[in-house]
């Protein structure tokens, strides 16, 4: 490879790509970027944005930007499961502060977001984008993958793509329809949900009868998905009866008839209308070679969880930190390995629990229908019981990878993210997210000063990850709560992506976990 291979060369450059350029920027990457389209997609998609995410560009200093664009808490704002006449039969209250020190549900427009994503993406100096052209080969040499790519007609471009691009890894942010992962021949692991939905978005007028909260409508009559999305927009997912076709359901009168019973026909404008396969799989392999696979690429899910987009965002937040500490000489290429086991468990986890979700409404609506009909309910599977909103923590936890795998089961706490307060020092009255004061790397936290003692070469270990060493005692809490991990240990090591590596117990002194984490990262020290 030659003196203009870029480090890491991206394909598609929706909110997954754009995040994965910025992060790799930031951490002094060059970066090549390929897209296909010349403009934004101008209407919306994924309309949830998790208060992990935003809290995952802090480093980068965008948070604050980002939740600039979300929805700002609606006063009464719930999320749950509600009967055929919309009565509202569980789920939760929408918080404007959760466990991440961000509002933990958050509803936005994907054409404004996306657009702020890539306009910053665009804006990195060593991010260079090749807009308007399309991969149609990529060839990987062993020191590094080579993409050849062509002008889509009629687009005009300011760059000229050369023959071809180089670069030392390739990431395919390239959609559910991937080249990449059709070009590697990768399959799918089914996870059992195909089902087809109409998905309809409007524009809210005034005088709309809409109300604030998010519901699964477990109507034995049509299931659906209300979403009160970012104002004044409002989306509907209608399940398609049997013996419906696409066709019929696109028809404006047709659609126009299923929101009637929600809000007069005057009261919105229609401003898209598609039919979906919901689909609930994923892939057998996320890396071959130097090419890694990513967001609707590497799993697709029933958007019942709102996770499809944060899905993708985590791949990126997860590689995003470990190729820098390859290419930067700090690791070996083993780590690499760790992407797959750490993402697709943790995938599959979220996905199989959108299907439930799915299997939840089906169930619901039989238990309604037995009601009309004057007959024994169905039994809940134990499978469903917990299958709906309210699990306690935000997101299922990492299994495997760089952590202390045997911690995961044991404490809820390893492989979990810390959360994240709003803290202050004793003597000050300036409030801090507890991420600014840990630092954008590796990071040992401790109750005390006195819990952060490290032996010389752990010291060193420390020193090669330029990780902080962060001592809470002088710490107070102004909103939110330090981890509960701290009603039972003394200290513990957090990753990059603000996953607790594992901490101090019986088992697992300081500098034992110090020894296990380089390690687990093939560190050079």
């Amino acid at each position: 490879m030659d003196d203009t291979t870029y480090d890491v060369v991206i394909l598609g450059l929706g909110p997954v790509g754009c995040t994965a350029a910025i992060l790799l920027a930031h951490h002094g990457l060059r970066v090549a970027a390929i897209e296909r389209d010349e403009e934004v997609y101008r209407l919306p998609r994924a309309v949830n944005l998790d208060g992990e995410i935003i809290r995952a560009l802090q480093p980068v200093g965008l948070a604050d930007a980002v939740n600039a664009l979300m929805q700002p808490l609606r006063p009464g704002e719930r999320a749950g499961f509600a009967n055929s006449k919309r009565e509202f039969l569980f789920g939760n209250t929408q918080k404007d502060f959760g466990v991440n020190g961000w509002k933990p549900i958050n509803m936005f427009d994907q054409p404004e977001l996306e657009g702020f994503l890539r306009s910053t993406a665009l804006a990195q100096d060593n991010v260079h984008a090749f807009i308007g052209y399309e991969a149609t080969q990529f060839t990987d040499h062993g020191d590094g993958v080579a993409v050849a790519a062509q002008k889509n007609d009629g687009f005009e471009s300011t760059d000229q793509l050369p023959r071809q691009v180089k670069g030392a890894y390739l990431l395919a942010c390239d959609g559910a329809s991937s080249f990449t992962r059709k070009t590697l021949n990768i399959g799918w692991h089914n996870l059992g949900y195909n089902h087809d939905w109409l998905v309809v978005d409007v524009i809210t007028k005034p005088g709309h009868t809409l109300g604030l909260d998010t519901l699964q409508v477990c109507s034995p009559d049509r299931i659906t998905t209300y979403v009160a999305t970012k104002d004044p927009y409002r989306r509907w997912e209608f399940k398609l009866n049997e013996g419906e076709t696409w066709e019929e359901m696109l028809d404006e009168k047709n659609i126009r008839t299923l929101i009637d019973e929600w809000t007069p026909r005057d009261t919105y404008e229609i401003r898209r209308a598609a039919m979906y396969q919901f689909h609930a799989a994923t892939a057998d392999t996320w890396r071959v070679g130097r090419v890694f696979i990513a967001g609707d690429a590497a799993h697709q899910t029933p958007p019942f969880l709102g996770q499809g987009m944060n899905a993708g965002m985590r791949d990126v937040i997860n590689i995003c930190w470990k190729l820098p500490m390859i290419l930067n000489g700090q690791a070996d290429d083993g780590l690499l390995d760790t992407y797959q086991a750490e993402r697709d468990a943790h995938a599959h986890d979220l996905v199989e629990w959108a299907v439930s979700i799915g299997q939840l409404m089906d169930h619901l609506a039989a238990v309604e229908a037995a009601q009309r009909a004057g007959l024994e309910p169905p039994e809940t599977p134990e499978k469903l019981r917990s299958a709906g909103y309210g699990q306690g923590r935000e997101q299922p936890p990492l299994r495997a990878g760089v952590l202390i795998a045997e911690q995961v089961s044991q404490d809820g706490v390893t492989g979990h993210l810390l959360s994240q307060p709003l803290l202050r020092a004793s003597a000050s009255t300036q409030d801090r997210r507890l991420d600014d004061l840990l630092g954008p790397g590796f990071a040992i936290v401790g109750k005390t000063q006195a819990d952060l003692a490290l032996s010389p070469t752990s010291a060193d270990i420390a020193a090669a990850l330029d990780a902080r060493l962060v001592s809470l005692e002088h710490l107070e809490t102004s909103r939110g709560h330090i981890d509960r991990a701290f009603n039972f240990t003394d200290a513990l090591i957090v990753r990059p992506d603000r996953c607790v590596f594992g901490h101090v117990d019986d088992e697992h002194t300081l500098d034992d976990l110090m020894a296990a984490l380089a390690e687990k990262l093939c560190l050079r020290y």
